[in-house]
């Protein structure tokens, strides 16, 4: 069995006889070795790793924005785990801002703001790092693409930065465990 053979039966998620026949062909894929299947699961990787990265900055995010969960408005009018302000909450929907508070809809529109700080990064040539990210989330875009970065933004986006490095490092050290 090959080691990709081997790592889909040790990661398999379903014990669901319909999901097992739905995925029967892919396993038979994976038992030749072909360079498409090498691009495919590289390709998959790099979504996981994206996936991964994106989460760990936003967890960092919400530890250092709200660590304590707190429901209330903050002086400057934000609220909930990553510290929306209203303007920043409109720009991803028209569902009332009390929802912030709600961690399902908060990271909803996490998501969407992280991509979209993203993605303007790298059509300005900026890395979307976590640091990078982080700056964007505490003082703005503009603020980041013109370089006019208080330094209270660096020392967030540092702890930010700090944060999501041990959280990756978390993760890396259970995945040799389950490996």
């Amino acid at each position: 069995m090959s080691e990709i053979s081997l790592f889909f039966t040790k990661y398999s998620l379903y014990n669901d006889p319909e999901v097992n026949r739905v995925a029967a062909p892919f396993r038979l894929m994976l038992k030749r070795p072909l360079p498409v299947l090498g691009l495919a699961l590289a390709f998959c990787l790099a979504i996981s790793a994206r996936a991964s990265e994106r989460w760990e900055t936003l967890e960092a995010i919400h530890w250092v924005e709200n660590p304590h969960n707190s429901t209330r408005v903050g002086s400057h009018g934000e609220l909930g785990p990553y510290q929306f302000r209203i303007a920043t909450w409109r720009m991803y929907t028209k569902k009332p801002f009390t929802l912030a508070v709600d961690r399902q809809e908060s990271d909803r529109i996490a998501i969407m703001h992280y991509e979209w700080i993203k993605s303007n990064f790298e059509r300005n040539g900026i890395d979307p790092t976590a640091y990078n990210i982080a700056m964007a989330w505490n003082s703005g875009l503009d603020a980041v693409l013109n370089g006019h970065i208080p330094a209270s933004t660096h020392e967030y986006a540092q702890q930010v930065s700090n944060i999501a490095a041990h959280l990756r490092q978390q993760q890396l050290a259970v995945n040799d465990r389950t490996q």
